[in-house]
């Protein structure tokens, strides 16, 4: 990542949007389907996850979705939607796969902080995991376990609906808890091109290594 683009992600780390993505960082670029910066540099995350890991990832695999979104909407109504409206308004298909992906990873990206700027959990949010699994060692075995599971490829959630009743939910493919009417807030990338430069196939020591740079700043402020 330029130094340029680095400065632009800190920048855009303070902005919100207005959905139920309250917390994620936006510009007003995204309304048009522009990739939005990544908010640490492209080897913020060493050792957990390498700069080659990290380019591959949000440099093709991010940026196709964009790409292939902004063709298939095209002279289209969707054009005009905000990803979170395609995801929640469009059939399976192509146009959702990509909106899901494009706003998946987005999200994916600030689920993770660097080494020192994990962040504390918020009470709030401490006092629901406390009641839901038990605490936050069991939050995160259960977490690793179902992430592990989730056959083929797909996205492992923490949501809460709107009672505030938190959830693990494994999604296939481009799933997102929007469709269930829960809201998103934490989530891994379990496709392999997510950790395989660095893990290879072992998904499962990739999770439990994840759990440990959760950016608990952002997933507390979703809550």
């Amino acid at each position: 990542m330029q130094r340029r683009q680095f400065l632009q992600a800190g920048a855009l780390f303070g902005m919100v949007s207005t959905g139920i993505f309250s917390a994620l960082p936006v510009s007003a670029a995204d309304e048009s389907f522009v990739q939005p910066p990544l908010p640490y540099a492209l080897d913020g995350l060493k050792p957990f996850l390498s700069e080659e890991q990290m380019n591959f990832h949000y440099n093709k695999h991010h940026a196709g979705y964009y790409t292939n979104l902004k063709k298939l909407v095209d002279g289209k109504p969707e054009a005009k939607w905000s990803l979170e409206d395609i995801i929640i308004k469009s059939e399976p298909g192509p146009v959702f796969n990509n909106a899901a992906q494009a706003l998946n990873h987005a999200f994916f990206w600030n689920c993770l902080a660097p080494v020192g700027k994990e962040g504390k959990i918020a009470e709030k949010l401490s006092a629901a995991i406390d009641r839901d699994f038990g605490g936050i060692a069991q939050f995160k075995e259960q977490f690793v376990a179902k992430a592990t599971a989730l056959f083929g490829s797909g996205w492992c959630w923490l949501a809460a609906n709107k009672d505030g009743k938190l959830d693990i939910l494994p999604l296939s493919n481009a799933g997102n808890p929007l469709k269930q009417d829960k809201k998103p807030l934490l989530v891994v990338d379990v496709w392999e091109h997510a950790y395989y430069i660095d893990y290879r196939n072992e998904r499962g020591k990739f999770l439990k290594l994840f759990v440990e740079r959760i950016n608990w700043d952002f997933v507390s402020g979703n809550y």
